[in-house]
């Protein structure tokens, strides 16, 4: 467990470089951590560690991304997080409203669940970030996060970032503390061409 979202993602991104295995994503070389459970204890998405030393473009497009609902360009114009979160497949459902309207309705529910994967729209592009799963299991709002695969070399910190924005806005929406947020993903993993980028974080923040 870590305290902070910061800590989180200098943690998971030492222990791919230095245990990481080599392989490849898209044709482009990584080091690769499989099956990695990130624990953050308080996860507050001003955090000082990541508003240092991440990237500020790379933040501003991930924001973008959860909050914009244009096409993502960089994406072979995939929808967006956004869009996939409050106009779920282009029919105007609101997941996030549904989740605070079900754990409103029932604060005990083991099944405020929902997705950002569209299977009749995405063919090409599958979203990291698949599943988010809500629930109050001691009287604050905890996430849970399922990705299959995040770059925390340079959108590992964004995701972090934006999660915990949505679940603050959930926990608000509830009038209740904001718990623990929990990222399960699959394939951890820093490209090549920001291994000595990662570095130079690691080592001014020893």
């Amino acid at each position: 467990m870590s305290g902070t979202l910061g800590e989180a993602w200098l943690g998971i991104a030492a222990r791919i470089l230095e245990e990481g295995r080599e392989s490849t994503y898209d044709g482009l070389p990584i080091l690769e951590v499989a099956h990695a459970t990130l624990v953050v204890e308080h996860p507050d998405p001003d955090d000082p560690l990541i508003a240092a030393h991440a990237n500020p473009e790379r933040l501003a497009w991930m924001r973008a991304n959860f909050v914009d609902h244009d096409l993502v360009a960089e994406l072979g114009d995939a929808r967006s997080y956004a869009s996939r979160l409050f106009d779920y497949a282009g029919t105007g459902a609101d997941q996030v409203q549904w989740v605070i309207d079900r754990l409103t309705d029932d604060p005990t529910s083991r099944s405020a669940t929902i997705t950002t994967f569209e299977p009749t729209l995405d063919t090409t592009y599958i979203p990291c970030v698949s599943m988010l799963d809500f629930w109050i299991p001691s009287g604050a709002v905890d996430l849970v996060v399922y990705a299959h695969s995040i770059d925390f070399g340079s959108k590992g910190y964004g995701n972090l970032v934006q999660l915990a924005d949505l679940q603050r806005r959930v926990a608000a929406s509830l009038d209740r503390p904001v718990g623990t947020l929990t990222f399960i993903v699959k394939s951890a993993h820093i490209y090549a061409t920001e291994y000595d980028y990662m570095r130079g974080v690691l080592a001014v923040t020893a």
